[in-house]
């Protein structure tokens, strides 16, 4: 069984959904409340609920949940880092005129640009960088919510 089971409150799982979920007790067995999106309240014997969900701040996502994580507004990071503080986040698209370089001096000042939603990750130095994922991150399963 879980050690997950042994934390009353109520914490952040990722599955087919994002759900809330903590241990409660229902004909003598330990399992799951369950919370959905949409408010809908219901209990999970263990094994069924820890084959579908994942704990979203415990470094056992795999890139495909955490990247569902991050388009919900989330910093991530992996277990497997070696750098400190270390986290990646997704910087939403915009639309904006130019007006300084580098870009100025490729387009006319003021044409509007849109700038497409990407990946940013704040460094051991604390810089921030644009990201691009490597092999061992795409299939990494050690990715958790920055708390």
């Amino acid at each position: 069984m879980s050690d997950d089971l042994t934390c009353a409150a109520m914490r952040t799982f990722i599955g087919t959904k994002v759900v809330q979920a903590k241990s409660a007790i229902k004909d003598d067995v330990i399992g799951y409340k369950v919370v959905y999106p949409d408010g809908y309240e219901s209990w999970s014997p263990p094994e069924a609920f820890e084959e579908a969900y994942r704990l979203t701040d415990d470094f056992t996502m795999s890139f495909g949940h955490a990247l569902v994580m991050l388009k919900r507004g989330a910093k991530l990071t992996r277990a497997g880092w070696n750098g400190k503080d270390m986290f990646i986040f997704l910087v939403p698209g915009s639309h904006f005129k130019v007006n300084r370089p580098p870009l100025l001096g490729i387009y006319p000042e003021g044409t509007g640009i849109d700038y497409r939603p990407h990946i940013d990750m704040k460094t051991a130095q604390g810089d921030v960088v644009p990201w691009v994922a490597s092999q061992s991150d795409l299939l990494a399963d050690d990715w958790a919510v920055v708390v």
